[in-house]
């Protein structure tokens, strides 16, 4: 289960942004072969007085914190690969705002400790992840 929690000062994204940049980060993870439902995008507004960067309020800011549970990158190199896919994703939702402070990180959980509607979900790439990802949903198994 990827989460992306993208804290934002006003002005950043329009409603038909945020759309489209969640509709494409679930694309990507879809492309990998994680079920849909399993990524979450929130999108959270924070007034500039309240965002600030190095203790200083920050005018235009993107900040955010990713949490990949589903799966883990099993190496430097692979990490470093998401951390370029993820920059080249964002960027072109970024850099059309002069003076934007933006960052971001990705922490690795363990899938042990997770669970989508009281069912822990099942091994990743198994039948029963693949029936998930066609039903769109999560179902015992």
């Amino acid at each position: 289960m990827p989460l992306w929690s993208i804290h934002h000062t006003p002005g950043i994204f329009t409603d038909e942004e945020k759309h489209r940049l969640a509709s494409r980060i679930t694309d990507h993870y879809e492309q990998v072969g994680l079920p849909r439902f399993y990524v979450v995008t929130l999108f959270h507004q924070t007034r500039s007085e309240d965002f600030h960067v190095g203790g200083e309020p920050t005018p235009a800011g993107v900040r955010i914190v990713i949490d990949h549970i589903a799966r883990r990158n099993p190496d430097r190199e692979s990490r470093r690969r998401t951390a370029r896919w993820i920059e080249g994703m964002l960027r072109p939702h970024l850099e059309r705002h002069a003076g934007l402070h933006w960052e971001f990180h990705v922490d690795e959980t363990s899938e042990d400790i997770w669970m989508i509607n009281g069912i822990a979900p099942p091994p990743a790439g198994s039948d029963a992840e693949r029936l998930w990802a066609e039903r769109d949903s999560a179902a015992p198994y």
